[in-house]
C-alpha cells in the first residue's frame, strides 16, 4: 500500500468515527444501490438461474460500499467496480504469496511480483477529477466555504476532513480509498457468500427469517434503525461467520520483549503469536454442538438476556467470538459491515429463494496456510420468491 498509508492510519479514524456515525444518515442510499446492483447481476427469473456466487457478490459489494465511499456515478462504473474488486483479491494473493519468501526477500518480491502500482494510476483516472475539484475549491475557498460539499457524507469528504496538508493529493486520496475498499470489499464478500450458501444449505431457517423481517417492517419501516431489531438475521449472519470466518488465526503480533504469563509460560522477543479464532469457535465448552450449524444460536442466547445492549449480537465483542477481533484493535468498519450483511440478506429474502445446485452439500470451505475461504467456484440457484 506504500509506506504512508502503513505508517499514519488516519483513514482507520475516519471508518470509526464519521463513516459510522452515518450510516443512518447514509442507509436509504446503500440500500438502494443493493437493490439495483442486484436487478443487474441476479436478475428476478420465474425458474431457477445458476448464478456463481462469490464473483457475483463481490460486484454487488463493491457497488453498495461504494454508494457510500465516492457516491454516484462513479459506484458504477464497470471498469472501476472491476478495479476494486481486483485489487482486494490481488492483495490476499500477493499477501500470502510474499510471505512465502524469508524477511530480506519480502521487499524485493512486493516490488516485482506486485501490480499495486498500475491498480494506483488506474483508480486515479477514475477519481482525479472529483478529488482535483473538491482541492481547488478548498484552495480556492478554504474549508468552511457554505458550499462546500460535505453534504455529500462520502469517504472522500470524510478523508479531505482529516487528512494533513502534505497528505491532500490525488495519489495519497486514491490510496486510501483503495485500502477502505480492500477491508470493506473482500472481508463482506467472503461473509455474504458464506451466508447465501448457508441459507441454501438450511431452508428451514427461511420462514422464521422472513417472517421477522416483514414484521419488523411493517411495524417500523426499513432503516438501519429498524435492522436492529432483526435479532435472527444477526443471529444467522453470527453463527454462519463463526463456522467460515476468513482465518483459523486472528489477532496476530510480534513479542516485543520477552514476556511471563500469570500460568509461567514464556514468550520470547521476536516470536509471533495469535488467538486460534477457529478452534474457540469449535469449542463444545463455549458452544453445544459446536460443529453443527444452529441459525438461531445466538438469538435464543439474547432472549434470555435482559433488553438493552447485548453481548450476543454480531457487532459486539467478547473473548469467545472474534471474528472481528478484539480491545481497541478490533475492527474499526464492524458496525459498516454488519449493517451492510443484514441488508443484503434482508433484499435477498425478500426478493428470491435460493438452493443449492443439485440439492448438493454446502460448499466446502477452501484453505491456504491459516486462511479459510468461502469456495470461490461454487454456484448458488436464485428465483423469485414465491409466495
Amino acid at each position: 500500500m506504500g509506506p504512508e498509508a502503513f505508517h499514519n492510519h488516519y483513514h482507520v479514524e475516519v471508518i470509526r468515527s464519521p463513516l459510522t456515525r452515518n450510516l443512518v444518515a447514509r442507509f436509504p442510499d446503500v440500500q438502494d444501490e443493493i437493490k439495483s446492483a442486484f436487478e443487474e447481476y441476479i436478475p428476478q427469473t420465474e425458474e431457477w438461474t445458476l448464478i456463481k456466487a462469490l464473483s457475483t457478490i463481490r460486484k454487488i459489494v463493491s457497488r453498495s460500499s461504494n454508494r457510500l465511499f465516492v457516491g454516484l456515478p462513479i459506484c458504477r462504473n464497470d471498469d472501476y467496480r472491476d478495479l476494486n474488486v481486483e485489487f482486494a483479491v490481488d492483495v490476499m494473493k500477493t499477501a500470502q504469496f510474499i510471505n512465502l519468501f524469508p524477511n530480506f526477500l519480502k521487499p524485493f518480491a512486493g516490488r516485482y511480483f506486485s501490480n499495486l502500482e498500475s491498480q494506483i494510476q488506474r483508480a486515479m483516472g477514475h477519481l482525479r477529477p472529483f478529488i482535483q475539484e473538491r482541492l481547488d475549491n478548498d484552495a480556492k475557498y478554504g474549508k468552511d466555504w457554505s458550499e462546500r460539499p460535505r453534504n455529500k457524507n462520502d469517504a472522500l469528504s470524510w478523508l479531505l476532513d482529516h487528512a494533513e496538508e502534505n497528505q491532500k493529493t490525488v495519489r495519497s486520496l486514491t490510496t486510501r480509498i483503495l485500502v477502505i475498499n480492500f477491508a470493506a470489499i473482500h472481508t463482506t464478500s467472503q461473509a455474504f457468500t458464506q451466508v447465501l450458501f448457508d441459507l441454501a444449505a438450511y431452508p428451514s431457517f427461511v420462514p422464521a427469517l422472513r417472517e421477522e423481517v416483514e414484521t419488523v417492517i411493517k411495524e417500523d419501516g426499513y432503516s438501519k434503525m429498524s435492522l436492529h431489531k432483526m435479532v435472527k438475521l444477526d443471529s444467522f449472519i453470527k453463527e454462519s461467520q463463526r463456522l467460515g470466518a476468513n482465518n483459523a488465526l486472528i489477532m496476530q503480533r510480534k513479542v516485543l520483549k520477552d514476556f511471563t504469563f500469570s500460568d509461567g509460560t514464556v514468550v520470547p522477543k521476536g516470536h509471533i503469536i495469535a488467538v486460534p479464532n477457529f478452534a474457540m469457535h469449535l469449542d463444545e465448552e463455549k458452544y453445544v454442538n459446536a460443529s453443527v450449524f444452529d441459525g438461531f444460536r445466538f438469538s435464543k442466547m439474547r432472549e434470555l438476556q435482559d433488553e438493552g445492549f447485548s453481548k450476543y449480537q454480531m457487532v459486539a465483542l467478547s473473548h469467545d467470538y472474534i471474528v472481528f477481533g478484539h480491545g481497541r484493535h478490533a475492527c474499526p468498519g464492524r458496525f459498516f459491515a454488519v449493517n451492510e450483511l443484514k441488508a443484503l440478506l434482508v433484499h435477498t429474502l425478500l426478493n428470491y429463494d435460493v438452493a443449492l445446485e443439485n440439492d448438493g452439500p454446502r460448499p466446502a470451505n477452501s484453505a491456504f496456510n491459516t486462511r479459510i475461504s468461502a469456495n470461490s467456484t461454487a454456484s448458488v440457484m436464485f428465483r423469485k420468491k414465491r409466495s
